[in-house]
């Protein structure tokens, strides 16, 4: 993983994880299982997701570079997740997002049912 061109995205460039430090960014993937896309030995999109492979899974951090977009990186990506043998079984799977709601409702995502039974804590 190029760990420098993960943290200059999603802190710089993400409007998720805008501020993020370095340390911050190495200790989520260290912690999460994560996937990488290379053209050669560039890296050109990153994903994480963290589980317990029964229950739940979160899936975060996802991007593809600006001069990849549009070109079925995020498709690749996303279907060698989603087709992972491991999580096939999981319960639930998670993400939030503010502008990519058609891209992963093809993958079976959509808005939470029963939203008020969820509830969450926000440092």
């Amino acid at each position: 993983m190029d760990i420098a061109l993960v943290h200059n995205y999603l802190s710089k460039q993400s409007y998720w994880a805008k501020g993020r430090n370095k340390e911050e960014v190495i200790t989520s993937m260290e912690n999460a299982i994560c996937f990488a896309v290379f053209d050669g030995k560039r890296q050109i999109a990153f994903a994480r997701l963290v589980t317990d492979y029964v229950v739940f899974a979160w899936l975060m951090d996802v991007f593809v570079i600006d001069e990849y977009k549009s070109k079925g990186v995020g498709r690749f990506l996303m279907d060698y997740i989603m087709n992972l043998p491991s999580i096939q079984e999981v319960n639930g799977m998670g993400l939030r997002t503010n502008d990519a709601h058609g891209f992963y409702s093809k993958y079976g995502f959509h808005k939470i049912s029963e939203p008020e039974t969820w509830m969450q804590k926000i440092r």
